[in-house]
């Protein structure tokens, strides 16, 4: 069997080549996949996630969603089937299409019988039965449902072929290299087709992506919805939704040719993390290794962010000469900042403005700088403008 990296290091089609072969192999003798093993050497104050040096998944990232820093990986690159995780896309894409006014969440949408046809996991939707387009988005996301991420894709791409078309143009604009989406399910292939493929590093792109759209969001981080007028209750199959501190969603995944999977999202005191882990042997191993990978990031960084773009900052300054005798400047633009929990000790954030300026002003003239330092070094600088014009009052208007 081909190592991680090899699988990784082919061409597309080889490596489609390479799993076809996998998969008979481990059809033949009763096994689902086989664990990666490995170690980690990343240069952070704390040592990386890992369990003696074995890693019990195929790939794994950790990201933080803000910057887009990764914190860590293994194997972040590795093309693996993400079973319904793939969904994410599936959400994302519907969403852009209500962002541009195509679709709307409060149309009506009318299961086809090809949905109504989906296996796995399901809401058990009829040929003909109309739902709420929201309704049918929440039943993708809390309760993974096959048939309705069909009826989606029917009624905002035309077709599931061409809605899979706009899955794989958007991969392609967030730069998702490693993906090629096949269905809007995530279900095992039917003969004669190729499984979708996706990366820990695009599945992160992807949720990180949804941060646009708020609705995602409460969804995505519900526990237990009711479905068709409460006869059919929706529940999630993210399991950290109901224990992990901070978890704000996102989606689970799983058929035999992937193993278990899980991107998961988080946030705490403005820090917010997204860990994907693909490939893993259980879902509770799934699960476990990305709050292993969470509680990793909240423990080693934070984010540091001591001013926001327009904020009102320092000392009154004073005028000379002018038709208002103070104003105060603002921030020109946001500081922000992840760092290690090392690092963000011991820094100090100074407003340098002077005590007075002459008139006159121009709105935007920079008059000053909020500085962020440690020790002597300088970490980062941020001007401080001024709020709006203040004109002179002219050769004899003080004496009036």
């Amino acid at each position: 069997m081909p190592s991680p990296g090899e699988v990784s290091s082919v061409g597309r089609g080889a490596a489609l080549a390479v799993r076809g072969v996998f998969m008979d192999r481990l059809a033949s003798f009763g096994i689902i996949f086989a664990l990666c093993f490995g170690t980690i050497a990343l240069a952070e104050p704390k040592p990386t996630p890992e369990v003696g040096g074995i890693h019990p998944y195929r790939g794994a990232i950790l990201v933080e969603m803000g910057s887009g820093k990764v914190l860590f990986a293994k194997n972040e690159d590795l093309a693996w089937p993400p079973a319904s995780m793939v969904k994410i896309m599936t959400v994302l894409v519907a969403m852009d299409a209500v962002a541009a006014g195509e679709v709307s969440l409060d149309d009506t949408v009318v299961a086809s019988k090809w949905a109504e046809s989906m296996g796995g996991t399901q809401v058990w939707l009829a040929a003909g039965e109309r739902f709420a387009m929201r309704d049918l988005m929440q039943a993708i996301l809390v309760g993974s449902a096959n048939d309705a991420s069909v009826a989606v894709a029917e009624h905002v791409g035309g077709s599931v072929d061409g809605f899979v078309a706009r899955m794989n143009a958007k991969a392609r604009a967030l730069g998702m290299n490693e993906t090629e989406i096949q269905s809007v399910h995530g279900l095992p292939p039917s003969k004669g087709k190729v499984v979708d493929l996706m990366s820990p590093r695009d599945l992160a792109k992807a949720a990180t992506a949804l941060r646009a759209y708020p609705e995602v969001w409460q969804w995505a981080s519900t526990k237990e919805a009711p479905f068709r007028d409460g006869k059919f209750t929706l529940r999630t199959t993210n399991w950290l939704v109901h224990w992990y501190p901070g978890i704000t969603g996102l989606k689970t995944g799983f058929i035999n040719l992937s193993g278990f999977g899980v991107t998961a999202t988080a946030e705490r005191d403005g820090l917010s993390l997204v860990a994907v882990v693909m490939g893993a042997a259980g879902k509770r191993s799934s699960l476990g290794e990305a709050s292993r990978l969470l509680d990793y990031g909240f423990e080693t960084y934070r984010i540091v962010e001591p001013v926001k773009a327009g904020a009102d900052v320092g000392a009154e300054i004073s005028v000379s000469g002018g038709t208002e005798s103070f104003f105060r400047g603002r921030a020109a633009e946001g500081m922000r900042m992840l760092l290690s929990s090392e690092e963000a000790r011991d820094l100090t954030v100074e407003v340098r403005v002077p005590g007075q300026v002459p008139a006159p002003i121009t709105q935007g003239q920079v008059v000053g700088a909020v500085v962020l330092t440690r020790g002597t070094d300088e970490i980062a600088r941020v001007d401080v403008l001024a709020p709006r014009n203040i004109e002179s009052v002219g050769l004899f208007g003080g004496l009036w």
